[in-house]
């Protein structure tokens, strides 16, 4: 970054993102994700942990063989170990980065590494020297920055500094700091510290009082040049900074942030619907920048001033984020080419296969629906996609309910290839329908979660399922849509199912 104007963006989706409960990711789903994040403009893209499981070593590596522009990087706790390892995986990549750790808040060094403040001094000076040896790019973060004492905070920097760290983050670990205060400890850091003005400043913050993104802001407005963030704000607990709804403030108040981030935001809306589709979790529909309702104007004084002016209740374009302004062109009528052009305003990519089974199924969705809109259209790639690669998969569903009982549930699967048929009962039928299920692919995970809701508007509206399982410690989301709500709630199933599996299998090889 040449201009003192310019902010690094620091995507960490694949690593703190994934560490949000039920959010796994694939390995295609990584690799498929890390090309959209540098097709963006994404400087820095954070791939994995590593150490953590064979799993993560093998997407960040082959995410750094991929990678031509962005920055890969890999995350490393001061241990030896997990350092070398990291170093081994981001190796490939044209622009290398490790980024190691240590927590440094009074809590954190007695409940959780039960250190003293001189161990943990020494921990980071000796990881980020082995670092540095490594790799000629290295972040050094202080986990609980923000509740840290400042006087140790600004030794334990010092030492990171002086061994070799290249950017400095201060993470907001459990989103306890407000704006002021946090930009406050960024400036003040800037100028207790010897050679601060040889490192850059990075912002880290969680969501945990909703000021994720104001935090960061403010510790921009004090000096820092690089916003470690999540598309869609995931992240563990509430979730990290948004990385949409950073660049928007900068792209839309230029007034008062002077601060560009070089971000293809027309990709926007894409990667928020590859990472909702991806880690099964629907992004709510008054969601800043991405939601549903973040260009929907109900209210009739809104549309009225809409209708003479967009600029009196819009701040931004949709276009500008890659929302397309046509809801209503496809229809039972409209061709191949056309369906084609469509996707891809819609920020899909599809091979010929993938186009054909696509094409295949808006076709069967126009014959039951009089209007196919963009929201369907999403919903309807987004459902095949997730289901590529899956052991377990939808074949189909005879449900019998009613009032006068007993509903069942007749339904075929295809598990590892194999066709399997049951019937079972349940007490409705959705109940039916997932004690089916279960009876051809036992397990032990249990129902968190089961929501329904209309894709669009109408009676004839795809139905919206979002289904979560949870077992053994392991949460996985499940999503899929389709005209039949009982359908849309075992292809649901199936998802989180599916997911369920893959992660307990990750577990068990880690």
């Amino acid at each position: 970054m040449s201009d003192n104007s310019d902010i690094i963006i620091f995507d960490t989706t694949m690593r703190d993102g994934e560490q949000s409960p039920g959010a796994s990711m694939t390995h295609n789903e990584k690799l498929a994700l890390g090309e959209l994040l540098e097709a963006m403009g994404v400087h820095v893209i954070e791939a994995g942990f590593p150490a953590a499981s064979q799993g993560d070593f093998e997407a960040v590596s082959e995410i750094a063989r991929r990678s031509k522009t962005a920055t890969i990087c890999g995350l490393a706790r001061s241990t030896p170990g997990d350092i070398e390892r990291c170093a081994a995986a981001v190796r490939h990549a044209a622009k290398p980065r490790i980024h190691t750790f240590i927590s440094t808040s009074p809590v954190h060094m007695k409940h959780k590494l039960k250190m003293g403040a001189n161990a943990v001094l020494e921990a980071v000076g000796r990881s980020v020297a082995q670092a540095r040896n490594l790799v000629p790019d290295v972040e050094w973060s202080p986990e609980d920055a923000t509740r840290t004492e400042f006087d140790f905070l600004c030794k334990c920097i010092d030492a990171a500094i002086t061994s070799g760290a290249t950017t400095i983050n201060i993470p907001d670990t459990v989103g306890y700091s407000h704006p002021e205060e946090y930009g406050n400890l960024i400036r003040s850091l800037r100028e207790a510290i010897p050679d601060s003005d040889k490192v850059i400043w990075s912002t880290h913050c969680h969501n945990d009082l909703g000021l994720a993104v104001a935090n960061s802001i403010a510790g921009v407005q004090a000096g820092a040049r690089q916003v470690e963030c999540t598309i869609n704000g995931l992240g563990e607990r509430a979730g990290n900074a948004a990385l949409e709804e950073v660049v928007m403030a900068f792209n839309v108040r230029r007034d008062g942030l002077p601060f560009q981030t070089g971000i293809d935001t027309t990709r926007l809306s894409t990667a928020s619907h590859m990472v909702s589709r991806i880690t099964g979790f629907p992004v709510q529909f008054n969601k800043a920048i991405v939601g549903k309702n973040a260009f929907a104007h109900e209210s009739g004084i809104h549309q009225d001033g809409m209708l003479k002016n967009a600029e009196t209740y819009e701040i931004m374009k949709p276009e500008d984020v890659g929302v397309s302004k046509t809801s209503l062109v496809m229809g039972k009528h409209s061709g191949r080419h056309a369906f084609r052009d469509k996707l891809e305003s819609l920020g899909y990519e599809l091979d010929q296969e993938a186009l054909n089974e696509a094409f295949k199924r808006f076709k069967d969705l126009a014959d039951k629906k009089k209007h196919v809109f963009d929201d369907d259209l999403i919903a309807l790639v987004d459902d095949q996609l997730s289901a590529v690669g899956e052991r377990i998969s939808f074949e189909s569903l005879r449900v019998v309910a009613g009032s006068q009982g007993p509903q069942t549930a007749d339904i075929v699967l295809v598990v590892d290839g194999e066709r399997q048929e049951v019937v079972r009962e349940g007490n409705g039928p959705v109940d039916a329908v997932f004690n089916a299920i279960k009876a051809i692919v036992p397990h032990g995970g249990k129902l968190d979660l089961f929501q329904v809701h209309a894709v669009t508007g109408g009676t004839d509206a795809q139905a919206e399922v979002s289904v979560r399982l949870k077992g053994e410690g392991i949460m996985a989301m499940g999503r899929s849509s389709d005209p039949d709500t009982l359908v849309a709630s075992a292809k649901a199933y199936i998802h989180a199912l599916n997911k369920l599996e893959a992660r307990r299998l990750k577990r068990m090889a880690a």
